[in-house]
């Protein structure tokens, strides 16, 4: 019997979250799914599991983008169909914040700020501490509450954060929020 495919949502795919989540998948060990980034989604959710077990191990990044729709958009039609398929095991999400003109809520577990700093507050895009406990506004994050995810990890603009998340940097903060993923899954024991 095949085990199920570990993998992490991730609620941003443009080009600066792409290069940074490659960086950060390297930096782990695991795999990114490279041909899932794009703004808005472009690969449906059954095409992104068989990547996904195209890939020779895990964990899995996957990106997911709405480019602005509200509600549930392309990236998050894809997300439901990746989440809920019955072969892969979603270890968690990365809720990326972001500020656009449809913009969504949903609740975190824990924040990063852009400063590497864990909170009980959400974060803007710009990674710094919200007003808000335990919710972040974002363009793809309408169905995370939905999906039943073990966790749920704030963060703001993957690869950017006014430079404290470039892929120069090695992609700190986004490396964080899959490092806490991991170790409130139990995946490295």
């Amino acid at each position: 019997m095949n085990k199920k495919k570990r993998v992490i949502l991730i609620t941003d795919g443009d080009d600066s979250a792409k290069k940074a989540v490659q960086v950060v998948a390297k930096q782990i060990g695991g795999r990114c799914i490279t041909q899932s980034w794009g703004n808005p989604t472009r690969l449906s959710g059954d095409e992104l599991v068989k990547l996904i077990h195209q890939a020779p191990y895990d964990p899995v990044l996957v990106m997911f983008d709405d480019c602005g729709f509200q509600e549930e958009g392309p990236g998050e039609v894809a997300m439901r169909i990746v989440a809920e398929h019955p072969t892969i095991e979603v270890l968690g999400a990365i809720a990326v914040a972001s500020r656009t003109h449809a913009s969504e809520w949903t609740k975190v577990d824990v924040s990063i700020d852009r400063y590497g700093m864990l909170t009980e507050y959400g974060t803007d895009k710009y990674g710094l501490k919200d007003l808000e406990r335990g919710r972040i506004n974002g363009d793809t994050v309408y169905i995370l509450d939905q999906l039943n995810l073990p966790i749920v990890v704030g963060i703001g603009d993957i690869g950017k954060m006014a430079g404290k998340d470039a892929v120069e940097r090695g992609a700190p903060i986004t490396r964080k929020a899959v490092e806490i993923i991991l170790e409130r899954s139990g995946y490295n024991e």
